[in-house]
């Protein structure tokens, strides 16, 4: 497909890399002070992105028939320009092109101008990002794409500077070359289109054939090899600079390493060590000598990269939650943004860590995930926001962002706000203490080849290489005064954050991404045997239900928005429909809070949503496997299968995993017999690049591995059930379904699973019934049985 459609692709649209761009302004629409002159048709919209260009002098339309009808009309190109409202270069492209009235002149006289929210309208984006990627090679975002009236793609890019640069052109000259071509080649534009079109359709179709190989054992370790080629044994993670934390890989991981211990049995791996002394301590200690393709050589690598994240300057030590990714192998310098899907993926890969090695200090990380997301990143409703955005003002008398303005730190200003000295040792001070433990430096700890713009120089991005031990040592002290020490200075800064000017807060609520934080509440819930995060997570599905779901339909919408202080909006006329992602995501949260709640209104609701995202999204002429989106706009050209585990999961990947539970809970085979006929859509993709799809393999491990039913007869908030589910869940047993039943709050379920109405309490108390394939164990009634029973020991 790149070869045919990239011939038809204007050549003079080839851009230069990031790296090589002079210093740009920085500057985002939101926060400036200068009078607006200008006040377009986005002034209307709800999306924080639209509005952050309402005020732009191009006459903007948002994605619509009102926009499609004056293109018709008219017979001129639509420009389409795609981002998301915390994107750090559609900033710069706003303030360099889109705010100039001369550029503004040129679009409003030859384009149709179309803005459109990525997170928003998912659909929109796949469909020419998908055009950009077969032209180019990549892709990205602010995401330029010229159409004829008719939608179909024509040429197109990322970021484009303002004027000719490096001997390239510039966007104004863009512009007028495709204004120019479309005035005297119409015809030929037109015919480019359609064939540009012709060609995407045909290279995205995945449907099943007849002669589908049976995927198994093979694509599962050949993931684990793919994944292992990419490891970095000294900092941790999978891949090079920029470092992604891509909390899928761990997912696999994890499961991986669980289906390991199940295939070589119990002897002969050591279990992992309680890490007591500093819970993420050196990186050396972490990553052991171990056997090719051991069960502990595959756990190390994860809890060595998720303790060297935790660490690194991607971590936020101050404000908590973690930034989007590493622009070095070091994790040191991120980029600045903080997305809610990160923080919901990453606190469960933190959870599911901490149920491995029963460390501490990583629950401790995935509490501080929550803590952030809680306190920042929370609609008093019960929503989730998207984003806050990776620049701000350094100051409030500032004119210009800059990223990461609002977390980093200079090393004169460390040492007056940390001047107190510590009671055992006046001679020493906070900042001393501090500063060696996080890496500050004089003249700053950012290099020039992360900081090509300058905005960090002379700055500190904190980051811990020793531990409180080494620095206890260092300073003579005992490491509990100088873990004091570090609390202290903390708080302090970040109350001196709290007065600084706070970067853009993207309070758009996608049910995608609510899904996703509700399964890391629901998990905490769990796995800390915390009933407050089982509460946040059953606030947030209550606010879903009222604020996203049709209850008449059975359907979801994609976004809500915060009105004002008190209130969301729900208009619903002009509310999106929900995409797969939505469904899938949400299903899976749900799942999650009934295993937390065992609240079975919930798997209730996850079996609707279900029956509607089959009934929507799924493939039946080609075999089987969901679409992205449904069938009923006509304005979208492209229906695509997603079939890349990326910054979040494939829906289809997730969709695997949720057919795969709900079959067990429902005791539905066809639900098992669909999960199959997916994984075998992506045959070809499974077996040979499974490491683009392990969210995928997770549900082929599931497949290869006796399903686990764990049963507790007992009330919900009585203390012996609760000890049992304790020690259910101090387990990683991804394989698992648990129902607990007292006889009266399980009347959906025993309607579905016949062998609920034959299990009691066994001598008064609770008890738990521990079953393969709906086999089940003798009844044990005491947590030390249950433990036994769950790992093997005698």
């Amino acid at each position: 497909m790149y070869n045919y459609v990239s011939r038809h692709v204007s050549a003079f649209l080839v851009q230069p890399p990031m790296r090589t761009l002079v210093v740009l302004a920085r500057n985002m629409a939101t926060g400036d002070n200068e009078e607006k002159l200008f006040k377009n048709r986005l002034s209307k919209e709800r999306s924080p992105y639209l509005l952050q260009h309402a005020s732009n002098p191009v006459d903007w339309y948002p994605w619509g028939d009102e926009a499609f009808d004056k293109a018709r009309r008219e017979d001129k190109v639509i420009f389409l320009s795609v981002g998301y409202s915390t994107c750090h270069w559609c900033h710069v492209m706003e303030r360099e092109s889109f705010e100039d009235e001369e550029i503004g002149k040129i679009l409003n006289e030859h384009f149709v101008s179309i803005k459109v929210d990525r997170e928003e309208r998912p659909d929109v984006d796949r469909v020419y990002m998908t055009f950009i990627q077969a032209t180019s090679g990549g892709g990205g975002w602010p995401m330029s794409v010229w159409l004829t009236p008719d939608l179909k793609p024509l040429t197109g890019g990322t970021y484009f500077a303002p004027t000719d640069r490096f001997g390239r052109p510039g966007f104004a000259t863009i512009l007028k070359n495709i204004a120019s071509q479309w005035t005297h080649k119409k015809e030929d534009m037109k015919k480019r289109g359609s064939a540009i079109l012709d060609a995407l359709v045909k290279n995205t179709v995945v449907k099943q054939t007849e002669t589908q190989p049976v995927i198994g054992q093979e694509a599962i370790d050949t993931c684990y090899h793919q994944l292992k080629k990419g490891y970095d044994p000294q900092y941790g993670g999978f891949g090079d600079a920029p470092k992604f934390p891509q909390p899928v890989n761990f997912n696999f991981m994890f499961r991986y390493y669980d289906f390991k211990q199940m295939n070589v049995g119990k002897s002969g791996i050591a279990e992992p060590k309680n890490q007591k002394e500093d819970p993420l301590k050196d990186a050396s200690a972490c990553h052991g000598e171990t056997s090719e393709g051991s069960s502990q050589e595959i756990l190390n690598m994860c809890l060595h990269s998720l303790k060297m994240m935790a660490k690194g300057g991607m971590n936020d030590h101050i404000g908590l939650g973690f930034h989007r990714y590493s622009t070095d192998r070091y994790w040191h310098v991120p980029h600045f943004e903080k997305m809610l899907y990160d923080q919901a993926q990453l606190a469960i890969s933190y959870l599911d860590a901490y149920q491995l090695s029963k460390d501490e200090g990583l629950a401790d990380v995935a509490r501080d995930i929550l803590t952030y997301v809680d306190r920042d990143l929370s609609d008093t409703a019960g929503g989730f926001y998207s984003a806050e955005d990776a620049d701000s003002l350094p100051t409030q008398d500032s004119q210009e962002k800059k990223e990461g303005a609002f977390c980093v730190w200079k090393e004169k200003d460390l040492g007056i706000l940390l001047s107190e000295s510590l009671p055992s040792k006046p001679s020493l001070t906070l900042a001393k203490v501090f500063n060696h433990h996080y890496g500050v430096h004089e003249y700053g700890n950012v290099s020039f080849d992360q900081d090509p713009h300058g905005e960090l120089k002379g700055q500190n991005v904190l980051i811990v290489r020793g531990s409180v031990a080494k620095t206890a040592e260092h300073f003579s002290l005992d490491e509990e005064t100088v873990a004091c020490a570090l609390r202290k200075s903390k708080d302090i800064l970040f109350q001196k954050r709290l007065q600084r000017p706070k970067p853009h807060l993207d309070d758009k609520m996608i049910t995608a991404w609510n899904g996703l934080m509700l399964s890391a509440y629901a998990r905490a819930g769990q796995v800390l045997c915390d009933d407050w995060f089982t509460g946040r997570a059953v606030k947030a599905a209550e606010f879903i239900k009222q604020e996203l779901y049709d209850i008449n339909d059975k359907k979801l919408y994609r976004t809500a928005y915060r009105q004002d202080e008190k209130a969301v909006s729900s208009e619903r006329p002009k509310m999106i429909s929900g995409f797969v992602d939505d469904y899938a995501f949400l299903i899976r949260g749900l799942l999650d809070l009934y295993e937390a709640s065992y609240d079975e209104q919930w798997i209730e609701w996850a079996e609707a949503l279900q029956t509607t995202q089959n009934k929507l999204f799924w493939d039946v002429d080609g075999g089987g496997g969901y679409f992205s989106v449904g069938a009923q706009d006509p304005n979208i050209l492209l229906r695509l299968k997603e079939d890349q585990d990326g910054a979040e999961p494939s829906p289809n990947s997730v969709s695997a995993l949720n057919l795969l539970r709900l079959a067990d809970y429902l005791d539905h085979e066809s639900y098992r017999d669909q999960a199959r006929t997916l994984l075998n859509i992506f045959h070809e993709r499974l077996q040979k690049i499974p490491i683009a799809l392990p969210e995928m393999t997770c549900a082929l491990i599931n497949l290869q591995s006796p399903a686990k039913q764990i049963f507790i007869c007992g009330g919900t908030d009585e203390a012996d059930t609760k000890e049992l589910l304790e020690i259910v869940h101090s387990h990683f047993i991804p394989n698992k379904i648990i129902v607990v039943t007292d006889g009266n709050n399980c009347e959906y379920l025993s309607k579905k699973l016949k062998v609920l109405s034959t299990l009691e309490r066994k001598q008064g108390k609770a008890t738990a019934y521990v079953c393969e394939n709906y086999t089940c164990t003798l009844p044990v009634n005491s947590p030390t049985e249950l433990e036994r029973m769950l790992t093997g020991t005698k």
